[in-house]
């Protein structure tokens, strides 16, 4: 008898958490990532898939209506980009920098989730345009002719150095990373969120190379493995 009321027991929480999932799916690790959901449990780990299955990745795009032109692929050895693409619609200035899909999704999230609201709780005004110094570089890291190559070199990463906000403020890193004030802490609030959804996050208490910009890439899956 105390079986069957165990088994019956595990069959009803097996009901409920199936239910509770599929009203959840942010939560939901088998259901498909949905930008438009809020961040979940599963979130990251769904992010970090999308490494390995550029299909999945540009369909996430087309099920969060995110709207991307997808670029043929170019370069060679090292600097090969099959997959390559670019957000029309982003914030983004200069506009249409080539990027990975897997980018595209932290940015877009990062953008709508986070900076957006952070910038209007913290200083009182929404994001017109985001500042960025470039995606692709083919070059190794620190720029020399020997070590590792950067994600830059497959534009799997982005350089932001500025917010500009719909009344015209602008808020850079170079120049209020060290503000004490709304600045410096929304600053500092953006580079926190991005750790949520990039797998590198390096601002300017990383190094002096860093000092004007946030690199974000997805060399790993988020959450990030340097937050810094």
């Amino acid at each position: 008898m105390k079986l069957l009321v165990l088994l019956a027991a595990g069959a009803a929480a097996f009901v409920y958490g199936r239910a509770w999932l599929e009203d959840h799916p942010q939560h939901n690790p088998w259901a498909p990532l949905d930008l438009d959901n809020p961040r979940g449990w599963a979130t990251a780990m769904k992010i970090g898939a999308l490494r390995s299955d550029p299909a999945a990745c540009n369909a996430v795009l087309e099920r969060s209506d995110i709207t991307y032109t997808m670029l043929e692929p170019a370069g060679d050895g090292a600097c090969r980009r099959e997959n390559r693409l670019v957000l029309p619609e982003s914030p983004l200035t200069p506009a249409n920098p080539e990027m990975t899909c897997t980018v595209a999704v932290s940015l877009s999230q990062w953008l709508a989730k986070d900076v957006g609201p952070l910038a209007e709780e913290m200083l009182g005004s929404a994001v017109s345009r985001v500042e960025q110094l470039g995606t692709y570089n083919c070059r190794r890291v620190g720029g020399g002719d020997d070590g590792r190559w950067s994600q830059h070199a497959t534009s799997n990463a982005i350089d932001i150095s500025a917010f500009v906000l719909g009344d015209g403020t602008r808020v850079s890193v170079l120049n209020d990373w060290g503000d004490g004030e709304d600045r410096g802490r929304f600053l500092r609030a953006v580079r926190d969120s991005a750790c949520l959804n990039f797998g590198i996050v390096l601002s300017p208490e990383y190094n002096a190379a860093h000092a004007d910009h946030f690199h974000l890439d997805q060399s790993r899956g988020p959450p990030a493995g340097l937050c810094r």
